[in-house]
C-alpha cells in the first residue's frame, strides 16, 4: 500500500486515510448517511430502506417501539430490614486480576450487584476502576458460566467430588504427595497462600506451580537478579519530574496501573505546579507512549541496547552499548535524556516494562540508583506474592513431569493453561497423561474439556477471600450475592486436600485474620468488621526492604536480531482470553486502533508499504517452524520492521459470544519467545478480512477539535488557547437566552489528563443499560456507546504525537438537535440538560443529522437481549431500558442527579458540589472528567471552566456546549524538539 502524505503544519488527524486525504475518505466524509443508506443490510436494498423511512412517521404511534416482554414480579415474603426498595446499597470488596487486587465499591439493588466503582479510601484505587473491573459485573451474569460439578461430562455433587478427591489422595499421602501437582495463577492472597504452605508441609513431595500468561516474569526475575532476592518495586509518579519508560505501559497495564495513572495525570496539570516530562522508548504503540512528550519507537530487541546506552551515559558501572540498528536520532536522545535525568536527581524515575527481559530491569534499577530515585520515586518492598517464582520455568517443569509420568494428580485452580501455555510445551497433549485432572474454572473452556473433574469457579462478587494490591495492602473480598451456580473458590478446593475438607471460604478467610496468622494485623472480630466495612485491612502495606544492587547482574549485551520481529502483548480488551465471552469488552474500541470484535497484527506504515500490505489484508507470520494467520492493521507510530500481535482471541470454547472470534496468537508464542520473537517471515496470503474499527466513525470533518500547546508556550502566553478558535458573541443568535435560577449542570474534560483507558465507556454502558450490537452493526457505524474516546495524531505517521479526547453529548445551550425534532422528543430542561423523551421519539433522526458532534445513537433493531434470564440481573433499574426505534445519548447521568436531589431534600439542604458524580467521572483513573453545577462559583467544574485552557468544541458554530475541554499541554525537551518545531494549531 502506498499513500502520499502532504507536507504541512500541525494538522491533527484520526486515521491514515484522513491524513492522505484519499478519495475514499472524501466520499465517506460527505455522505449524509455514511453507512445506513447505501449499505443497508436489507437485501432489497436502498428502495426498501427508503420505504421503511417514509413509513416511520405514519406508523409512529404504533410502531416506533417494540413492546417490551411481560415480566413476573415476585414480592418479598419478609422484606429484609436493611433493604429499601429503589435505594441501592454499596459494599466494599476487591477484584483479583493477574493475582493482584483492585479495591472496589459495588452497587447493589435488592441483592443484585449492578455497578462497579473504585474504593476511594484505598491507596490502590483512589475511587477509580479500569475497564476489566467495570465489565466484570457482566461476567457475573454470563449465561455461559459453568453451572454444575461434572465428572467426565456427567453431573456430580460436591459430596461425590470430596469422595473422589480423597480416594485419589490416599495413595499420594502415603508417598508424601510425590505425584500431586497444583497449578494456580499468581497468588497474593494471604489466606490461600497459608493453605498452600500448610499443604506442602504435610505433603513435602508435592509441587506448587504458577502460570499467568500475561505475567511479570521479566520484572520479577530482573528484581531478583538486581538485588539477589525477590522484592517488588512500588513507583511514586507523583514525585517524579522526569520519567523514562523502557517499553513500560504503566498507565494501562500492571497491578498499579490505576494508581499510577492517577499520580501521573496529577503532574500533567500545569496549574497545579511544575509539569512532569515523559520519555517513552517502546516496541509497540501504547497509551503510555501516546501520552509521552517524546517517544522513540524501536524494535523489541533494541530496548535493552537503549537501556545499556542510557546506563553508560549515566555512569553505571559495567554498562556499554551501541546505536547499531537504531534511528539517527537515538544518540541525540540518549544524551538529552541522560542530562535531564541527571539534572533532576532524586526527582527522576526509570520504569521498565514487565515483559522486557530481566537484563532491562537490572539496568533500569541500576539507573534509578544512579539518579537518586531509590527511596524517593521508587521504593523496594518485600515480595507481595505469596511465593514469587519464575512462572514460565514453573510451567515447563510441570509439563516435563506430565511427560515422564511424575505428575499423576493435577489440580488446576483457575486460568486456562491448555489455551495459554507456550506452544512448545504441548501442554494439552501432556495433560492427558495425568491419571486425574481436577479443574476449577469459570466456564467450560479449553482446559475444562480435558479435565476429569470440573468445578464451577465462584465469581469474585459471590466469593469470600482476600488479595493484596500493588503496594501490598490487603483487601477483603466479600460477596454481594450467593453463588448463582454453586461456585467454589480456590481456597475451598484446596481445603479438600487437607484434613479439614468441609471449611467454607468465609471460615478460611475469617479464621486466618481473627485467630490465625493474620490476627496480629487485624486483632479480633471488631477489627474484622472494620476491615469488611472499609474493604481493606489497615496497615498491611508492604514495608520497605533494604536492598543492595548487583552491578554485574545485567550480563553481556544480547545478540542483535535481523529482519522482522514480533512483539506479543495481552489484548487490551479480552486480556489473555479470559474475557472473550464478555460482550461489553468485545465491543469496546481498543485504545490505539479502535478495533472491535477482533485482533490484528499492528504494522508500521513504512513496513506495510515495503511489503505492499493494506489494511485488513490477511498475512501469515512464520517463526521457528510455527505460523499464525492474522489480518493486518496499519498503526501510525509502530516501529519499522516490528509487528505487534495481541493474544487472547481465537478461543474454541468460550461461550456464545467469544467462541471462534478473532485469531489465536498463542501458537507463535514459545517458552523462549514469550515477549518477542526475531527472524519472523511475513507472507501475504492474497485474501482480506473485514475489520470493525470505529476510528473513522462520527467524524467532525476538518474542524478545530484538538488544541495542544507546549508548557513553555502556555507560560509565556496563557491566552494562546483562546486565540486558537473563534468564539461568537452571545448576542449573535436567534435562540432565546435560557435563565437558570437553580442548578446549571456542566462538564469539563482535561485532554492533558486523559490516558485513553476507555474505562469511562464501559462505566457509562454499565450505568445506562447500553446494549451490545455486534460486529456486523459496528461495521455499519451503528455502535451504541453514548460516550466515545477519539484519538488524534499530529505529525508524520512514522512517529506522531497522540491525543485522546472523550466525546459525550455536549448538552448545548443553543442545541441544534432541539429545533429540528418534529415531535419535541429532545428538549431543554430547566437545569440545562438536553433531555430525550423516549416515548415521543419517532425515529426521524433529524437530531442526529443536525448534531455537529455526532454523539447521538439510534437503535435500528432490538439490540437488547430480553430472553436470557440471567442478563436481567445486570441492568440498572434506575435507567429506562430502550427497545428499538428511538434516539439515545448521554444524559449527564440524570438518574444520579435525581437521586442526589432526593437525598439533599431529605436532609433539608441543597445539592452540594460532589454530590453528583457521573459514571464516567467516577471511574476515571486520571480524574480527567469533572461534572458539577456551573451556577456554583465554588464548584470544581466552575473553577476548571475559568481556566485559560478551557475551550468549547466547535464553538465557532455558536452551539455554546455545556461540556468543554481543557487544552492538552505538552512538556517537550528543547534539546530534542526545538521551539521552532512546536508549530501552531491548525484544523483537524
Amino acid at each position: 500500500m502506498s499513500m502520499e502524505f502532504p507536507a504541512q503544519g500541525r494538522t491533527y488527524w484520526r486515521s491514515l486515510e484522513e491524513l492522505a486525504d484519499t478519495p475514499e475518505f472524501q466520499e465517506l466524509l460527505h455522505r449524509e448517511f455514511p453507512e445506513n443508506a447505501s449499505t443497508f443490510t436489507d437485501p432489497k436494498g436502498r428502495r426498501q430502506f427508503l420505504k421503511l423511512m417514509s413509513a416511520s412517521l405514519a406508523l409512529a404511534g404504533v410502531g416506533a417501539c417494540t413492546r417490551q416482554p411481560s415480566e413476573t414480579i415476585v414480592p418479598y415474603v419478609r422484606q429484609p430490614e436493611e433493604i429499601v426498595p429503589g435505594k441501592p446499597l454499596f459494599y466494599a470488596t476487591a477484584m483479583p486480576f493477574g493475582g493482584y487486587g483492585l479495591p472496589l465499591l459495588v452497587e447493589s439493588h435488592e441483592g443484585r450487584p449492578t455497578k462497579i466503582e473504585g474504593n476511594p479510601e484505598h491507596p490502590a484505587s483512589m475511587g477509580a476502576a479500569d475497564v476489566f473491573a467495570q465489565a466484570s459485573v457482566l461476567s457475573l451474569y454470563d449465561p455461559d458460566r459453568a453451572k454444575t460439578i461434572t465428572y467426565r461430562g456427567e453431573v456430580r455433587t460436591w459430596g461425590e467430588l470430596m469422595t473422589g478427591v480423597r480416594n485419589a489422595l490416599t495413595l499420594q499421602r502415603a508417598q508424601g504427595g510425590s505425584g500431586l501437582r497444583i497449578l494456580t495463577e499468581t497468588i497474593t492472597s494471604p489466606s490461600t497462600g497459608d493453605l498452600l504452605t500448610g499443604l506442602l508441609q504435610a505433603l513435602p513431595q508435592a509441587k506448587w506451580h504458577q502460570w499467568e500468561p500475561a505475567g511479570r516474569d521479566g520484572e520479577r526475575e530482573g528484581l531478583r537478579q538486581a538485588f539477589g532476592r525477590y522484592v517488588d518495586a512500588v513507583y511514586h509518579f507523583d514525585k517524579a519530574d522526569v520519567i523514562l519508560s523502557l517499553d513500560a505501559d504503566f498507565l494501562s497495564c500492571g497491578p498499579g496501573a490505576v494508581r499510577y495513572a492517577h499520580d501521573f495525570a496529577n503532574r500533567r496539570r500545569i496549574e497545579s505546579g511544575p509539569m512532569n516530562r515523559l520519555y517513552a522508548v517502546e516496541s509497540s504503540v501504547t497509551s503510555t507512549g501516546l501520552k509521552a512528550d517524546h517517544r522513540l519507537p524501536v524494535k523489541p530487541s533494541l530496548v535493552e541496547a537503549f537501556a545499556r546506552l542510557m546506563a553508560a551515559a549515566l555512569g553505571v558501572h559495567g554498562s556499554d552499548g551501541d546505536t547499531t540498528g537504531m534511528s539517527e536520532g537515538a544518540g541525540k536522545w540518549v544524551v538529552a535524556v541522560a542530562k535531564d535525568l541527571r539534572a533532576h536527581n532524586g526527582r527522576a524515575l526509570v520504569v521498565a516494562g514487565d515483559h522486557q527481559p530481566p537484563a532491562v530491569h537490572v539496568l533500569a534499577h541500576a539507573i534509578n540508583a544512579a539518579i537518586g530515585a531509590v527511596g524517593n520515586t521508587v521504593t523496594y518492598v518485600g515480595p507481595i506474592e505469596a511465593r514469587p517464582t519464575n512462572q514460565a520455568a514453573s510451567l515447563a517443569e510441570l509439563a516435563a513431569d506430565l511427560e515422564n509420568g511424575a505428575a499423576q494428580v493435577v489440580v488446576i485452580l483457575g486460568g486456562n493453561p491448555v489455551f495459554t501455555a507456550p506452544a512448545d510445551l504441548k501442554f494439552a497433549e501432556k495433560l492427558t497423561r495425568a491419571q486425574l485432572v481436577v479443574y476449577l474454572g469459570p466456564d467450560l473452556n479449553e482446559t475444562a474439556s480435558l479435565a476429569h473433574w470440573n468445578i464451577p469457579e465462584a465469581h469474585y462478587l459471590e466469593s469470600w477471600g482476600d488479595v493484596r494490591a500493588y503496594d501490598g495492602t490487603v483487601s477483603i473480598v466479600q460477596p454481594l450475592i450467593a453463588p448463582l451456580y454453586g461456585g467454589r473458590t480456590a481456597a475451598e478446593v484446596l481445603a479438600l486436600l487437607t484434613d479439614r475438607a468441609d471449611r467454607t471460604a468465609h471460615t478460611i478467610v475469617k479464621d486466618y485474620w481473627t485467630i490465625g496468622p493474620g490476627s496480629r494485623q487485624v486483632g479480633g472480630n471488631a477489627a474484622w468488621r472494620r476491615a469488611l466495612h472499609d474493604g481493606f485491612v489497615a496497615a498491611t502495606a508492604s514495608t520497605p526492604a533494604q536492598v543492595t544492587a548487583n552491578a554485574a547482574a545485567s550480563g553481556s549485551p544480547p545478540a542483535r536480531t535481523r529482519g522482522i520481529e514480533v512483539t506479543f502483548r495481552p489484548d487490551p480488551t479480552v486480556w489473555d482470553g479470559r474475557y472473550a465471552n464478555n460482550g461489553w469488552l468485545q465491543e469496546l474500541p481498543k485504545p490505539v486502533t479502535k478495533l472491535t470484535w477482533d485482533t490484528a497484527a499492528h504494522i508500521a506504515p513504512a513496513t506495510a508499504e515495503r511489503f505492499g500490505i493494506s489494511r485488513g489484508e490477511m498475512i501469515e507470520l512464520r517463526s521457528g517452524g510455527r505460523s499464525i494467520r492474522m489480518p493486518a492493521v496499519i498503526v501510525p507510530g509502530q516501529p519499522a520492521d516490528a509487528i505487534a500481535v495481541h493474544y487472547g482471541y481465537g478461543r474454541r470454547h468460550a461461550g456464545r459470544v467469544g467462541a471462534n472470534i478473532g485469531f489465536d496468537a498463542y501458537p507463535l508464542r514459545t517458552s523462549e519467545a514469550l515477549s518477542f520473537a526475531g527472524g519472523v517471515e511475513v507472507v501475504r496470503t492474497g485474501t482480506t478480512y473485514p475489520l470493525a474499527t470505529t476510528q473513522q466513525h462520527f467524524l467532525m470533518e476538518h474542524r478545530d477539535i484538538v488544541r495542544s500547546v507546549t508548557a513553555e508556550q502556555y507560560e509565556h502566553e496563557p491566552g494562546i488557547v483562546q486565540h486558537m478558535g473563534h468564539k461568537p458573541p452571545k448576542t449573535l443568535t436567534l435562540y432565546p437566552e435560557h435563565e437558570y435560577t437553580g442548578h446549571k449542570w456542566g462538564m469539563a474534560i482535561d485532554v492533558s489528563a486523559c490516558t485513553g483507558c476507555n474505562a469511562c465507556i464501559v462505566a457509562c454502558q454499565s450505568e445506562n443499560n447500553i446494549p451490545v450490537v455486534g460486529k456486523e452493526q459496528v461495521l455499519a457505524s451503528r455502535e451504541m456507546h453514548w460516550l466515545r474516546v477519539d484519538m488524534y495524531h499530529a505529525g508524520q505517521p512514522d512517529n506522531p504525537e497522540g491525543h485522546f479526547m472523550p466525546v459525550p453529548c455536549m448538552h448545548c445551550e443553543n442545541a441544534p438537535c432541539e429545533v429540528v425534532c418534529p415531535v419535541a422528543a429532545t428538549t431543554h430542561s430547566s437545569e440545562g440538560l438536553n433531555d430525550m423523551v423516549y416515548n415521543r421519539c419517532v425515529g426521524t433522526r433529524y437530531c442526529s443529522n443536525n448534531c455537529p458532534y455526532k454523539v447521538r445513537r439510534f437503535n435500528f433493531t432490538l439490540y437488547q437481549d430480553w430472553n436470557t434470564p440471567s442478563l436481567q440481573g445486570v441492568r440498572n433499574p434506575d435507567v429506562t431500558i430502550r427497545s428499538r426505534g428511538v434516539m439515545e445519548k448521554c444524559t449527564y447521568c440524570v438518574q444520579r442527579i435525581s437521586q442526589a436531589r432526593i437525598e439533599a431534600k431529605k436532609d433539608d439542604r441543597g445539592i452540594q458540589d460532589g454530590d453528583v458524580v457521573t459514571a464516567c467521572q467516577a471511574t476515571c483513573p486520571s480524574q480527567a472528567i469533572v461534572f458539577g453545577d456551573i451556577n456554583d462559583p465554588k464548584s470544581k467544574v466552575t473553577e476548571l471552566k475559568m481556566r485559560q485552557r478551557n475551550y468549547g468544541l466547535l464553538e465557532e458554530l455558536n452551539t455554546r456546549p455545556r461540556t468543554t475541554y481543557l487544552a492538552a499541554i505538552r512538556n517537550p525537551n528543547p534539546e530534542i524538539e526545538p521551539a521552532e518545531q512546536h508549530g501552531e494549531r491548525s484544523h483537524s
